[in-house]
């Protein structure tokens, strides 16, 4: 079990290091979920943060284009269309 030094370190077992693909020179963060932490390697919360941006970024165009059809199809109904 591991034991936080003096300098508050912790070394990470071998296998939660190769479980999470971790090597010497990596960058690490804590990641708060709720009453926890989570450690994550740098890159693969970059990883999600790029896949949440793309998807916030696909449904944002998905609202536009709804807006727009909706504007389209009150328009033509103002002017007496459908």
């Amino acid at each position: 079990m591991p034991v936080v030094t003096k300098k508050y370190q912790v070394t990470i077992p071998k296998d939660v290091r190769e479980a999470l693909g971790i090597k010497a020179g990596d960058e690490v963060v804590f990641v708060r979920e709720g009453d926890r932490y989570v450690l994550m390697k740098l890159t693969d919360l970059l990883k999600e943060f790029a896949e949440i941006t793309r998807d916030i970024d696909e449904t944002i165009e998905e609202v536009r284009q709804g807006l727009a059809r909706g504007i389209g199809r009150s328009l033509r109904e103002l002017e007496g269309g459908e």
